[in-house]
């Protein structure tokens, strides 16, 4: 998908892009991917689906979008395009290193470089960074967000699979491991955009 336009072309002219349409196209744009993860008990877990979508095809389904980061410290997680997905990822990774593996400084530098560089801010994509002690959800806006309750989620399928993953969480004593991958199944059996084909890696 192309980058989100003020105006749109119309039979007669350009018009300006209402709000609904606006909507329309940020939906198209997380048409990629599912993420969720949860932390709990001094463990972290993190997975992802397998489908890669472009508009109505599905281009592949053993994507693995879910990577390992300093030595395995660092859990990664990000939904969007693909070539917005791995340029982020890796320069979060090179963030990280500078940082000497410090999660929150790493996550401060890049969330700045990321809302003002003028290239690095034009990529589509939300990333969920996670260590043993933090869960972080970013965006290219410059949020970063700690959950409160441990549970985070993004991408296409990501309300599913926040609300199957907080339910597991208050409703049972699954290990995080199985609490994750419960939750991908969850979702992908409502979003077509997500499949069972899933990667979890834990902390």
């Amino acid at each position: 998908m192309t980058r989100l336009r003020n105006m749109v072309d119309s039979s007669d002219s350009l018009r300006p892009i209402t709000v609904h349409e606006r909507k329309e196209v940020f939906v198209m744009k997380t048409h990629a991917t599912t993420i969720v993860a949860v932390s709990r008990g001094g463990k972290v877990a993190v997975a992802g689906d397998g489908q890669v979508t472009i508009e109505n095809q599905i281009m592949k389904a053993g994507a693995k979008k879910v990577r390992r980061m300093h030595e395995g410290k660092v859990l990664a997680g990000i939904a969007g395009s693909v070539a917005d997905a791995y340029a982020l990822s890796d320069k979060f990774e090179a963030k990280l290193d500078e940082s000497h593996g410090n999660i929150l400084r790493a996550v401060r530098e890049f969330a700045k470089e990321w809302r003002t560089d003028r290239i690095l801010r034009r990529l589509e994509a939300l990333m969920i960074v996670a260590d043993k002690e933090h869960l972080l959800v970013l965006s290219g806006s410059g949020e970063v967000i700690e959950p409160d309750d441990g549970v985070a989620a993004i991408g296409s399928g990501g309300g599913f699979a926040l609300a199957a993953a907080r339910a597991l969480v208050r409703h049972s004593d699954l290990p995080v491991e199985k609490i994750v991958e419960e939750a991908m199944r969850i979702a992908a059996s409502i979003c077509v955009y997500t499949n069972e084909n899933i990667t979890v890696e834990s902390l």
